[in-house]
């Protein structure tokens, strides 16, 4: 196997990895800042390096008014709504796990999305692989809803709920309006988007109240180099290269991970019902994942 072909293949497991620690990391700098202005924060420094990026070395290609308009909207929706939603919930006590679970939905509500919007083709072993991660999903949850404290209440669940909408038709629009554009500019105008609108979120609701302690620099730290910047260029990356129904199927793992690490830095415990839950992911993973999604070309008379 040639090194690309390897890089190529090994993409997906360390796209899963490194998104899977952004809920560490929310959880992590929790403690120190109130959500929103978490976010601003982490955009703020996402923006510096960019820029500078963008800068110190041109895209190959321009970005039209187009192109920045696209990807705001793209930004807007996976980094101000999703992540939004997933900072909020955790600053309210959800569990990362818990929180990386009900996100784990994602694939669901994308394949649907996809079938109706981009026309792409879900076939019976799609729609099984995608009813067996739910069952898992399922399994790995059942056991820490409704515990006393344990943060999983309706306020939680549908602001999460909010972020898997959010998350899923930011997916869909970067597929469907934002394909062809230089990826780096892409992804700057994105951050600018979500700068915006979380922002004004955080004018409203919050106090810009901040803590700077070690750990809440560790995490912001973190969460801007790996997260922002790593991890959302090899969505795009995937987005660009495959369907969509087909990438959103790598969420699934995306709690799993969560889990296992959730549970080696905060101690939250996984049982057998939940490891059960976990193997039945990987499994609808692997064969939703095999399921060629793209509709074939239309012919013409």
């Amino acid at each position: 196997m040639s090194l690309s072909s390897a890089v190529v293949r090994l993409t997906p497991i360390l796209f899963v990895l490194l998104w899977s620690t952004g809920f560490i990391g929310s959880k992590l700098g929790a403690p120190y800042s109130e959500p929103l202005t978490f976010l601003v924060l982490r955009y703020i420094a996402v923006l510096v390096v960019l820029g500078g990026s963008m800068l110190a070395m041109r895209p190959a290609r321009g970005m039209s008014v187009s192109d920045c308009l696209h990807a705001m909207v793209v930004g807007v929706l996976i980094h101000g709504v999703y992540l939004g939603a997933v900072f909020w919930a955790i600053d309210h006590d959800m569990p990362a796990g818990v929180a990386a679970l009900i996100v784990g939905l994602q694939p669901v509500v994308t394949a649907l999305f996809a079938g109706v919007l981009l026309g792409e083709r879900i076939t019976a072993k799609h729609w099984i692989g995608m009813a067996l991660g739910l069952i898992g999903i399922t399994l790995v949850l059942g056991p820490k809803a409704g515990v006393a404290g344990a943060g999983i209440d309706a306020a939680t669940v549908g602001v999460c709920a909010t972020g898997v909408l959010g998350i899923t038709l930011g997916t869909i629009y970067q597929k469907r309006f934002a394909q062809q554009m230089d990826m780096r500019g892409g992804v700057t105008f994105q951050y600018v988007g979500a700068f915006i609108v979380t922002l004004a979120a955080a004018l409203v609701l919050e106090d810009f109240q901040v803590e700077w302690s070690g750990q809440f620099l560790f995490a912001l730290g973190w969460l801007v180099l790996v997260l922002s910047i790593g991890a959302v260029t090899l969505l795009m990356m995937l987005i660009r290269k495959g369907a969509v129904s087909k990438v959103a199927t790598l969420f699934y793992l995306v709690p799993a991970a969560t889990a296992v690490e959730s549970y080696f830095l905060f101690g939250e415990e996984l049982g057998i019902v939940q490891l059960v839950g976990m193997a039945i992911v990987i499994g609808a993973v692997a064969l939703a994942s095999r399921t060629p999604a793209a509709a074939p070309p239309a012919t013409t008379t």
